[in-house]
């Protein structure tokens, strides 16, 4: 995997915003594979047809976005959790 084929997890600041009605990036998430805590910010997205995201640590596939003109569709893969603090904590 090069770096040149990738963006980092802000690319999915806006759905993110759109599913969940805050900002998502900052909070953390933990991958299934490895165990690596991160910001979401720091996951890496591969765009194609939709969006593969994996865990920087281990590379493993961590969710699955598909868009179509009705909606998305996200497949939580190796998401073990994601960590939705309250504003001010």
């Amino acid at each position: 995997m090069t770096a040149d084929t990738h963006v980092d997890g802000n690319a999915l600041g806006g759905l993110f915003h759109d599913l969940f009605g805050r900002e998502m990036t900052h909070h953390r998430a933990c991958c299934d594979s490895c165990g690596s805590v991160r910001p979401v910010a720091s996951l890496l997205v591969y765009r194609a047809a939709g969006d593969v995201v994996r865990c920087p640590n281990c590379f493993s596939v961590v969710i699955v976005i598909a868009s179509s003109p009705t909606g998305a569709r996200l497949g939580f893969k190796s998401l073990r959790w994601m960590e939705m603090e309250e504003p001010g904590m």
